[in-house]
C-alpha cells in the first residue's frame, strides 16, 4: 500500500514510518511547509496522488509547556485546522484514498473516575474534551466524500525514547518516583509498538470506522503504574506528588493529563481481533 503520513517526525510518526517501511509499504512523508502548511491553508495535492491511505498525526505537543491562553489556542488550531485542511483536500480529489486515519485522544472522555469508557461513551468536559470533539469533526469533509474515516483515540503512549515514560525514568531511577495525587486515577496506556500495530490494523480492516480506542486492555491506576515502574527499575516509589504540587508545577495541564481518570476499553480493537 501507498500511505501518506503527516507528523512523521514525532515519536509516533517516526516509529510508524519505520514500521510501515519495514513491512513493505510505500510511505510519503508530508513535510511542512514543503508539502503542506495548515496556517497558510496550503497543500500540494499531488503528494496524495495514488495514496491508499492517509494517516494524519500532526499537532502541537500538548505537554511541552504550561497551558497559557495562547498555547491552548495553538494546541487547538494545530489539530482542528490541520485536520480540516487535509479532509477538505481529500474531498477535492478525483480518486481519494480508501481510508483517512486521523489522530485523536482519550482526552475526549474527560475525567470519568472508574467508569468504563468505550467508543460509544459520551464526551466529557474540559479543554481537551472540547478540542477532541472539534478535532474529530474536522474530518467531516472526507467522510462526506465517502472515504472511510478512523479517529485514533490514543491513550498514554509508552516508550523509553520519548513522551511521558521517558520523562519519568530519571526521577524514578533516582528513587524520587511516587504516586501523583490520590493515585486512584486510571491511566489508559499503550506501548509505542502496539500503537503502530493498531494503526496498521485500522488501515487494513475495512469494518473499522469512526472512533477507535487505541489503548491496552489493561488500564492501571496511577498507583499501580507507579509501583510497576519502580519494580521494573528496582527503585523505591516513596516520593508522592500531592495534587496541589502537581497543579503548582504544571497548572491546568495537571488536571487534564496527570490527575484525570480515564478507564478506557479498546472495544473495537478487541472485537476486530487485534
Amino acid at each position: 500500500m501507498k500511505i501518506a503520513v503527516t507528523g512523521s517526525s514525532g515519536l509516533l510518526g517516526s516509529a510508524l514510518v519505520s514500521s510501515l517501511l519495514g513491512t513493505g509499504h510505500g510511505v510519503v512523508r508530508l513535510k511542512r511547509p514543503e508539502h503542506w502548511d495548515p496556517e497558510r491553508r496550503t497543500v500540494d495535492i499531488s503528494v496524495f496522488s495514488g495514496a491508499d491511505a492517509i494517516v494524519h498525526l500532526a499537532g502541537e505537543n500538548i505537554a511541552a509547556a504550561r497551558w497559557t491562553t495562547a498555547r491552548k489556542q495553538r494546541i487547538r488550531d494545530s489539530r482542528v485546522n490541520g485536520t480540516k485542511l487535509i479532509a477538505e483536500t481529500i474531498s477535492r480529489m478525483g480518486q481519494p484514498p480508501q481510508v483517512f486515519v486521523s489522530a485523536s485522544a482519550i482526552g475526549y472522555y474527560g475525567d470519568r473516575g472508574s467508569e468504563v469508557l468505550r467508543e460509544e461513551s459520551p464526551p466529557g468536559t474540559g479543554f481537551l474534551a472540547d478540542v477532541c470533539r472539534e478535532w474529530e469533526a474536522g474530518t467531516d469533509a472526507a467522510a462526506r466524500k465517502g472515504v472511510r474515516v478512523v479517529h485514533l483515540r490514543t491513550g498514554l503512549v509508552l516508550s523509553p525514547n520519548g513522551g511521558a515514560l521517558a520523562k519519568m525514568l530519571l526521577p524514578f531511577k533516582l528513587g524520587l518516583g511516587g504516586k501523583i495525587g490520590s493515585g486512584n486515577q486510571y491511566w489508559s496506556w499503550i506501548s509505542l509498538d502496539d500503537v503502530c500495530g493498531a494503526i496498521v490494523h485500522c488501515i487494513q480492516t475495512a469494518a473499522l470506522h469512526g472512533p477507535v480506542n487505541i489503548v491496552s486492555p489493561s488500564p492501571a491506576t496511577n498507583l499501580e503504574f507507579t509501583k510497576t515502574l519502580g519494580r521494573v527499575l528496582r527503585r523505591p516509589t516513596i516520593s508522592p506528588m500531592p495534587a496541589f504540587a502537581a497543579r503548582l508545577a504544571f497548572g491546568e495541564m495537571a488536571d487534564a493529563l496527570l490527575l484525570a481518570s480515564q478507564r478506557v476499553e479498546p472495544a473495537k480493537l478487541l472485537a476486530s481481533r487485534f
